[in-house]
């Protein structure tokens, strides 16, 4: 289905649904195709290839809501799908405070173009998907030190989708985005029997943008043979220097206790702290639905309101939370958007390399192993593993450690934010630096 099916269908759904007497009704038809090929160890270990396609529902009767979906969409089962879905919404609990958006909050027609969709996606052949995890394997093989590599794992997969969403009071929208991903992990033997590995992965909107493939492979290697020799960690108050691709983590459960299903569940530790201080000036965070190419860009969220920039924090200062159209008329509060897009972080002091030189003596924390955070206390306990710094410089490996804190009192010890946003992820968070953190060796 193209993209003009795609909207005739969800037109046609959203008619369908009123007619079997639903009073709102929001339909998305979607086809997404998915292709992904591994090699392991010289060999081609899995290819799989998978479209799909169908229909969402959120269906309002009655004063009852509900959410439905099939990908059965033959005209008769279509009927037959929604007078069952219908029928059984008018069973369910009457709720007021689920309805379809206001109108004024969705997005305009015109359309502005983010870059989300390669044009060229249809020329990348069973071929060249093979040429690149075969390349990626040998670089990984070819790094000095490899005669200590057990195995290498490499992937490359990319997707395409197409989405049309219809609302009964009005709105129409329409997406279509491509992504490309090259993989690599790779383990290691130790002379003591241990085998650290580690990682190595890129990705991209567009193909031509992707990295050199053979740096994953080199990168996934040096990683997992830097490991070897790994000490366990003191127990100790240190300096904590989270890389830049693991800090996602921490920040996850920052974002996790912003929405507004955990704000009126009373699940959330920064329940009731809109415009107060819960972090220092350091901690500066902007959300960019925008960015051309951004993995999290978009015109418009999940339930069709318009994306706009705005202030998640300000120096430290809780400025918003992220509130749909249910929880807003639930806690009396404006909706802003469901969840977040791209998170854009303030101006950052330096790169990797130049925090561990200005933090002298400290943790270089490259991996959160387990662990668990507390969204309704903030308390919060995570194994780790990473580099013991020493002078300025990166000293021997380290690892069997837990870190443990809350996150109102770990936010507030955020000392500096690095220049070096991790670009493979839509929360692109930098290197962060947070000051006197609780270590405790296992």
């Amino acid at each position: 289905m193209d993209q003009g099916e795609l909207a005739a269908a969800a037109r046609a759904a959203v008619e369908l649904a009123r007619k079997k007497g639903a009073q709102e009704v929001a339909a998305g038809a979607y086809r997404a195709r998915h292709v992904e090929v591994s090699w392991r160890d010289g060999q081609l270990e899995k290819v799989s290839e998978a479209t799909s396609r169908g229909l969402g529902f959120e269906l309002y009767v009655d004063g009852r809501y509900s959410a439905v979906g099939t990908s059965d969409l033959r005209p008769e089962a279509l009927d037959r799908f929604l007078g069952d879905a219908v029928a059984l919404t008018r069973k369910l609990e009457p709720d007021p405070f689920r309805t379809l958006p206001d109108e004024k909050l969705y997005h305009p027609r015109a359309q502005v173009d983010l870059e989300l969709e390669d044009p060229s996606h249809e020329a990348l052949t069973p071929a060249r998907r093979r040429e690149i995890v075969a390349e990626v394997e040998a670089a990984a093989r070819a790094v000095k030190g490899a005669g200590a590599i057990l195995s290498v794992t490499t992937s490359f997969s990319d997707s395409h989708s197409t989405g049309f969403r219809v609302h009964s009071n009005g709105f129409e929208g329409s997406s279509r985005g491509t992504d490309f991903w090259i993989a690599a992990e790779v383990s290691a033997k130790d002379p003591d029997g241990r085998r650290p590995e580690d990682w190595s992965a890129v990705g991209s909107r567009f193909y031509a943008a992707l990295p050199d493939a053979a740096g994953v492979g080199r990168t996934a290697a040096e990683r997992a043979l830097s490991r070897l020799g790994s000490r366990k960690g003191e127990s100790a108050v240190l300096p904590m220097l989270v890389e830049n691709r693991c800090a996602a983590r921490l920040v996850s459960f920052l974002f996790g206790a912003l929405s507004g299903g955990s704000l009126q569940q009373r699940r959330s530790f920064l329940e009731g702290k809109l415009g107060e201080e819960i972090g220092s000036p350091a901690l500066d965070i902007r959300d960019e639905p925008h960015v051309k190419r951004g993995f999290g860009s978009r015109l418009y969220d999940r339930e069709g309101l318009a994306s706009k920039p705005f202030r998640v924090f300000e120096q430290g200062r809780l400025a918003s939370y992220y509130i749909d159209t249910y929880y807003g008329k639930k806690l009396r509060m404006a909706p802003t958007t469901r969840g977040p897009s791209n998170l854009a972080w303030g101006p950052g002091v330096g790169d990797q390399a130049e925090l561990v030189r200005a933090v002298g003596e400290g943790i270089l924390v490259t991996g959160f192993l387990g662990g668990n955070s507390n969204g309704t206390t903030g308390d919060f306990s995570l194994g780790a593993q990473g580099f013991r710094i020493r002078g300025g410089q990166l000293a021997e490996p380290v690892g069997e450690m837990n870190v443990s804190g809350n996150h109102l009192e770990l936010w507030h010890r955020l000392a500096a934010v690095g220049s070096d946003p991790y670009p493979y992820s839509a929360m692109r968070t930098p290197s962060l630096l947070f000051e006197g953190v609780q270590f405790a060796g296992l």
